[in-house]
């Protein structure tokens, strides 16, 4: 990080004033009396109805957000509850650090990842909230936020792709989604990277530990281009 001359982030965290906010209401709640209910099934509804009664939180409040963005929601509720703090995550740790000195760039942006998740389309974003809301109960029933922090913690990428891929070989369905998702990214995120190698600066990258790992992660990509690859 000291000896680098540009950070790259998925997207800059510290620089929320570009979000277009009336935009991203638009894509992430439904309209008038448009709601949740009658974009999922009769059980994925009631899952989410018990999971919001479990908090504490009464359903009419979240109702009218689509299924990919209360996926975020819930999520971040969940990360809280468990103890993590937005403010310490490792991308608004390096960030802040590097401004002013070091030039911050992103391998994508808010908008781009805005745009990737709302345009799921009802069956992908059903699918993506289905499988949150199982990740959830992983959290509550076997303290996997806790293991995946463990592995992250000592570089041990073998766990860290058991854990973040366990559900690709799932459900079918989800195949689309992880595609999307994870593996069209990763291959975008593999090219803007071979673009930085190209060049004289040196660059400190930092991306979610999921497109790291597994034979279609960036680590594996960059391999099999010829890139000599050290863990540190």
């Amino acid at each position: 990080f000291d000896a680098s001359d540009v950070v790259v982030v998925e997207a800059n965290i510290n620089d929320i004033a570009r979000i277009d906010v009336q935009k991203l209401i638009d894509t992430a709640f439904y309209t008038e009396d448009d709601t949740l209910e009658k974009h999922v099934s009769a059980e994925t509804y009631s899952l989410v109805k018990k999971q919001y009664e479990k908090l504490g939180i009464p359903l009419w409040l979240v109702s009218r957000q689509k299924p990919w963005f209360l996926a975020l929601t819930i999520t971040s509720f969940e990360l809280a509850k468990l103890g993590f703090d937005p403010n310490y995550g490792i991308e608004m740790h390096f960030t802040s650090k590097a401004s002013p000195k070091k030039r911050i760039e992103e391998l994508e942006s808010f908008e781009y990842q805005i745009n990737l998740l709302s345009g799921f389309s009802d069956l992908e974003q059903e699918l993506f909230l289905l499988e949150t809301l199982k990740d959830v109960q992983a959290y509550e029933a076997e303290a996997e936020a806790d293991a995946l922090l463990r592995a992250w913690q000592a570089g041990d990428t073998k766990r860290l792709e058991s854990i973040v891929m366990k559900n690709a070989s799932g459900d079918g369905r989800l195949s689309l989604v992880y595609e999307k998702l994870m593996y069209q990214r990763n291959r975008n995120m593999t090219s803007k990277i071979e673009e930085y190698l190209k060049k004289r600066e040196t660059y400190f990258l930092i991306v979610g530990a999921g497109h790291l790992v597994g034979n279609r992660g960036i680590i594996e990509s960059l391999k099999s281009k010829g890139y000599i690859i050290e863990q540190l």
